[in-house]
């Protein structure tokens, strides 16, 4: 009772005053729409992150030991600062609404009746006494050792040794205690994917098919992910329905983590599994990076199998079964080594065949695949025999050579969607441009990056605490809104939340990529034989929605 005592004690009205201030703030629009409770929560976070800051600036001016208005004139300044931020705050009210629903009309999502003001104020102050009760709790503890170095120190002294010590002790706490009972509780991930290894259907009955009985790889260990992959997608006869003509089954391999111990040894089981179904013997080699579950994304495989005519091999193998952002926190490392492993195994065997007698090489990844496949495509080892392409969609911001490539634009075209050179190495796509545009024809390798201007994945920037990302400074794209604005510390924030929210986007928006947008920047990757843009009309309206974004393969 006594510690809320001090902290209620410590309240203070000014810092209140400039955490509504944040509060307003946090209201203007961001990449993707949100609801009052996700809104509630923002706003109260970044008030509580405002009411911190002004904290820290009375308490570092108190230090200095600098003039304090005090009478009239403080009461006057405290007047006045109150009504600019209850303006502020009174007009980002009375317009959320309206943003949040010309935003979700970019999206094609149905308009808000209302603000449901009630719900994000009640959010907003729970959330904001949660974050308050925390730092309370952290400034008693420092208040705490502060007291007891006075009694053998100098009071300045004191103050600096008490702010490191407790910094020390929330590090060992949260590194040691709360971070590692996070992590035990991720570990059910794995309890889960040994269940459905446990728990996996019988094998298929032609025992050429990988996971039968003549294959390398054993059906159990591949998990859900791949054997979802290597059963699914187009068969022979549904590819020669579409195409009017003769058609092959596609091969897929999948290696799934619990097959071997290593990624060497999961990358040469892949290798042999390809050689012993003749998947050099195929026009077009694609190298996948799953993601981190080891989920293959059926819309970006089921057409390019279609527009091959099935004459198509794929490989990917499984590093994870982490969902993508707690597998690109947790197990990046693991992930990186996979990818390089596996493209390295594959491409070294490539280079033995004859160029004239082999498939055509990509690399391909979605989200966190692309990043590592990204990582594993080195074009300083592939330069004496390159790849002929890679295809990469949903880049995620941290990526090395996205962040290259992308900083390398041509001044004059935008971030979203920049121009690389003439465009014959190098071309973006979106939901909005099919990367068919450039001044110069493709060279000998191919690089398209499809991603979407609304996708937080990709262009969240770290560094949007304190100054604005790139795009910002470009009109906005056709699903972004034009009242996005650029605020200290709230941006940051705001595109934190968006990544959380980019997954629940609408296909075609935020972090939902979708078959339909696979198809065109495939037909410029890899160049199908005699393909014309009314083919890709044709499987665009193939494909649909409705299996997990796929086509329609029956």
């Amino acid at each position: 009772m006594h510690i809320i005592k001090r902290i209620l004690a410590s309240f203070s009205v000014p810092c209140v005053l400039f955490g509504f201030l944040f509060f307003a703030a946090s209201l203007t629009p961001s990449l993707i729409p949100r609801g009052p409770m996700v809104q509630g929560v923002l706003g109260g976070l970044v008030m509580a992150l405002g009411y911190l800051v002004a904290r820290i600036v009375g308490l570092l001016w108190r230090a200095g030991d600098l003039p304090q208005l005090t009478g009239q004139t403080a009461r006057l300044t405290m007047w006045g600062l109150t009504i600019v931020v209850v303006s502020f705050l009174g007009w980002t009210v009375a317009s959320s609404l309206t943003w949040q629903n010309a935003l979700r009309a970019k999206m094609g999502l149905a308009p808000a009746d209302a603000l449901d003001l009630i719900s994000i104020l009640t959010a907003a102050v729970l959330t904001f006494a949660v974050v308050f009760l925390i730092m309370g709790v952290i400034e008693w503890l420092f208040w705490i050792v502060q007291k007891r170095l006075y009694r053998i120190m100098p009071p300045r002294r004191a103050n600096v040794l008490a702010a490191v010590l407790v910094a020390l002790i929330l590090f060992v706490v949260t590194r040691d205690g709360l971070f590692d009972q996070a992590v035990r509780a991720l570990d059910t991930s794995y309890e889960t994917a040994q269940e459905l290894f446990d728990a996996a259907p019988p094998p298929p009955d032609d025992p050429d098919v990988v996971g039968g009985a003549n294959s390398l790889i054993d059906w159990a260990s591949m998990g859900q992910p791949g054997r979802d992959f290597v059963t699914t997608g187009p068969d022979a006869a549904a590819i020669s329905a579409f195409s009017g003509r003769p058609a092959r089954t596609p091969i897929r391999v999948y290696v799934g983590r619990a097959q071997s111990e290593t990624p060497s040894e999961r990358s040469e089981l892949a290798l042999a599994e390809l050689i012993r179904l003749g998947a050099f013997e195929r026009e077009v080699l694609i190298v996948t990076s799953p993601t981190g579950t080891g989920w293959m994304d059926p819309g970006s495989h089921d057409p390019v199998e279609y527009m091959h005519n099935g004459d198509i091999a794929t490989v990917s193998v499984q590093y994870s079964y982490l969902q993508s952002p707690l597998a690109l926190i947790l197990e990046t490392r693991t992930g990186l080594d996979q990818a390089t492993s596996l493209l390295e195994t594959v491409h070294h065997y490539w280079k033995t065949l004859p160029k004239d007698d082999r498939p055509r090489l990509y690399a391909h990844g979605l989200s966190l695949g692309a990043w590592s496949s990204m990582y594993a495509t080195n074009l300083f080892r592939l330069v004496d025999d390159p790849i002929d392409g890679a295809f990469w969609a949903g880049p995620p911001f941290p990526s090395g050579f996205w962040n290259y490539v992308q900083n390398a634009r041509t001044p004059d075209s935008p971030w979203v969607l920049p121009t690389i050179g003439d465009g014959s190495l190098v071309r973006y796509a979106s939901h909005y441009s099919d990367a068919s545009t450039a001044t110069a024809n493709w060279g000998q390798m191919r690089i398209v990056f499809l991603q979407y201007s609304s996708d937080p994945i990709v262009f969240y920037d770290p560094y949007s605490l304190w100054r604005a990302p790139p795009w910002m400074n470009d009109p906005p794209a056709p699903d972004a809104s034009e009242h996005i604005r650029f605020i200290p510390i709230v941006t940051q924030f705001q595109l934190a939340l968006d990544m959380a929210l980019a997954f629940g986007a609408p296909p075609g928006h935020g972090h939902s990529y979708y078959a339909q947008d696979y198809i065109a920047p495939w037909v410029q990757a890899t160049a199908p034989t005699g393909w014309t843009d009314a083919d890709t009309k044709r499987l665009k309206a193939h494909c649909d929605l409705g299996v997990q974004f796929g086509c329609k393969n029956d």
